[in-house]
């Protein structure tokens, strides 16, 4: 394979996941450290992607997510390892908050199995999903529905969410910088899942590896507020740190 050819599949990959690691595109290509270190500094030079400790990101943020639909099906077979793991860390007859996203989604349906949860949610499709559980009591936030994934957002929502206090946080999120930074693209969203945060006892967070080193607007909160952090691969250099030095519990499925 040419060096074109592999820095254009490097692109191509970035492009879908998001984030890719060194360590990952080595094992990809079956090529050294060094070549794949060269590859992402020249694409990096040329303002195509932004390098990151352990790996690479694109170069720009967006102002708005990846579509709604596009979003569900991508990086399905992850978001169902995760979700099969989170749920087993929920006991029968909890209370949780669930908030919006493909991956809480994901999580939803496997949660249709337990028995007796009680579900504050600003997610009107973690709503669809449950409702029809006669022994589940599911609670729908109002707010203004955002048009574009069913979301409720908003003051009020920010409001509703806080008259509760739940035992467990369930939250997805867009990006997760190096630092350990959690990223998101609209600032009403962002509100309510600090509310969420601040109302549960624990706080389970679940992003795909997509996720690691991506670009997003504005800023929810630290990856140090999770008492669990779910994901499917091992996470970068700086957010592995973060993770240890708060003992954030790691679950890589």
């Amino acid at each position: 394979m040419t060096q074109q050819r592999r820095q254009d599949l490097i692109m191509e990959m970035i492009k879908d996941q998001g984030f890719v690691s060194i360590d990952a595109l080595v094992d990809h290509f079956k090529v050294t450290p060094q070549t794949i270190r060269r590859d992402l500094n020249f694409l990096a030079q040329e303002k195509l992607i932004r390098r990151h400790h352990g790996g690479a990101g694109l170069e720009s943020s967006t102002v708005t997510n990846t579509a709604y639909q596009d979003r569900k099906i991508l990086n399905l077979s992850e978001k169902e390892r995760i979700a099969s793991a989170l749920v087993k860390e929920i006991p029968d007859g909890s209370s949780l908050f669930i908030n919006i996203g493909t991956t809480t989604e994901t999580i939803a349906k496997a949660l249709l199995n337990h028995k007796n949860l009680t579900v504050v949610t600003n997610n009107i499709h973690v709503a669809t999903l449950l409702y029809a559980k006669e022994d589940f009591t599911v609670i729908l936030a109002g707010g203004e529905i955002r048009h574009r994934d069913g979301g409720v957002v908003g003051e009020a929502t920010r409001d509703f969410i806080n008259q509760f206090q739940m035992d467990f946080g369930i939250i997805g999120i867009s990006a997760i910088h190096p630092d350990g930074s959690l990223l998101d693209y609209d600032f009403r969203e962002v509100k309510v899942a600090q509310s969420i945060i601040a109302n549960s006892h624990q706080v389970m967070l679940a992003a795909d590896h997509s996720k690691f080193g991506r670009s997003a607007t504005v800023r929810l909160g630290n990856i140090s507020q999770a008492d669990h952090f779910f994901t499917d691969e091992q996470p970068p250099t700086g957010i592995k740190t973060c993770l240890d030095e708060h003992q954030v519990n790691l679950h890589i499925v």
